[in-house]
């Protein structure tokens, strides 16, 4: 087993835990006393509901919004828990509740950011 590494996100398929890993170097992660799921980030969405992060620059930074052409449900058995930005010199996230809409605006540079995530509570993790 490889060790892991430092902002990796792991998922348990028993309780839906999710973890992102802040100290590198854990074999295994468990929870509900089996090995949680490494999740790797889908960048392409075949679906008609979208997923994949979009960033568009604003006054105040960067909007990431979830669908550029239609907004992701924010129903309470479907929505986005957290949009993360992930930059050159660190992350910005924010966690969303059903009702919310599905986009988050953050104070950096459009040239800063690296990729942003998203969490779907039903089709996972995706990056843009």
């Amino acid at each position: 087993m490889e060790k892991t590494e430092l902002r990796e996100i792991y998922y348990c398929e028993v309780c839906g835990n999710v973890v992102e890993v802040l100290n590198e170097g854990a074999k295994d992660l468990t929870c509900c006393g089996q090995k949680m799921v490494k999740l790797e980030a889908k960048t392409e969405d075949a679906t008609t509901e979208k997923h994949v992060p979009y960033i568009q620059e604003t006054d105040k930074g960067v909007l990431v919004k979830i669908g550029q052409n239609a907004a992701h449900p924010m129903l309470e058995k479907h929505y986005i828990k957290f949009i993360e930005v992930h930059t050159t010199s660190g992350i910005f996230r924010q966690e969303l509740n059903p009702g919310d809409a599905p986009e988050a605006e953050f104070p950096v540079k459009k040239s800063e950011i690296l990729y942003a995530l998203e969490w779907c509570n039903l089709h996972g993790l995706w990056k843009g």
